[in-house]
Parts: structure tokens; sequence; C-alpha cells
């Protein structure tokens, strides 16, 4: 008797579900078809704006601060989590070019992460756009003989042209200021 109430139930469930999706796939189009979706307050962006960071880590690696700088609009700042910060294309081209020439004898990224993301409502007083989101450990040996080694996070904004005018960085002080004791 058990064993055939189970054989009873197992086909009402085979033909209950076997039914079933078919009835919710021939309705599913129509109601989507017939419904709007307003876009939420972030979603991805577009996968090219991970190309700009990795190309960018590339061109600070080589050295080519002409090429890693012609991403940026003429009017971005550049600011570190310290407070510090630098305005101007030329302002931060000219940083990096002495940093690159003067104090830091070489400079690697590795274990890159990148997210770019499009904010469409900002919640509270980030610019709405595109940003991406990156995180890599950079080594760097300084003139000085020492190296230093330590985990980044940098936020940047891209305007209408896609040009980036806006960075945050998030970094450790204390290594570099270390590393560059003679």
């Amino acid at each position: 008797m058990r064993k055939q109430l189970l054989i009873v139930l197992c086909i009402a469930i085979f033909y209950g579900c076997g039914s079933k999706p078919e009835a919710a796939a021939e309705t599913a189009p129509a109601a989507a078809a017939t419904e709007t979706t307003k876009p939420g307050p972030a979603e991805f962006a577009d996968p090219k704006y991970a190309d700009v960071g990795k190309k960018g880590l590339a061109l600070l690696t080589s050295g080519d601060v002409d090429g890693w700088v012609a991403s940026y609009a003429d009017n971005a700042v550049y600011a570190w989590n310290n407070g510090d910060s630098l305005a101007g294309k030329a302002a931060i081209s000219e940083y990096w070019k002495k940093r690159r020439s003067e104090v830091i004898e070489t400079m690697s990224f590795s274990e890159d992460i990148w997210l770019p993301v499009k904010v469409n409502q900002p919640q509270r007083s980030e610019a709405p756009g595109v940003w991406l989101l990156g995180w890599y450990k950079v080594d760097t040996k300084y003139k000085t003989g020492k190296s230093m080694s330590q985990w980044i996070h940098t936020l940047m904004h891209f305007n209408s042209e896609d040009k980036i005018d806006r960075v945050l960085q998030f970094l450790d002080r204390a290594p570099i200021n270390a590393a560059m004791k003679k």
C-alpha cells in the first residue's frame, strides 16, 4: 500500500512539475514586454574601463608617464587618502615624472582587480557617471636602495569624454616614507 501511494505521489509530482515551467515560460515574455525597468542606483559599466586601468599600470611600470596621463582630462584632480592632492593634468604629469626619474628606480603592479561601475543615482557625495575601482599590489624599489610592497585601492571617475577627471588613491604612507629614507 505504501509503495503504491509513493508511486502515485511521484507520478503526480512529475506531471504537475512538468506542466508548470511551460506555462510560466509562455507568460514570462508577455510580462517582461509590458514591464519597464528603471535603472538602479548603480550598475556594472563597460569592461573597456578596466582596460584603461590595466593599461595605466603597464605604462607606469615602464615609466611612460606621458602615455599614462594621456587618459586624463586637463582639469583632473589626483587625491590621496591623507588629504594631499594634485590639480590639473600638467601637475599630475610633473609629479609622476619627478617620482619616476628622481625617487623611484623600479615599480611593478600585480594581482590587480578591476570593477567598472556606473553610478546612476549618487548615494552621498560621489559624482554620477562611470567609476573604475581598482585593487592591486605595488612593489617599488627606490633610489635609496630600499624597497616597499603594499596593496593600493584606487578610484577613478571618467568624464563624458571618457577621460579620467578624478582619482582617489588609498595607500599607507609609512612604508613609502621608510623606503625613501637614506
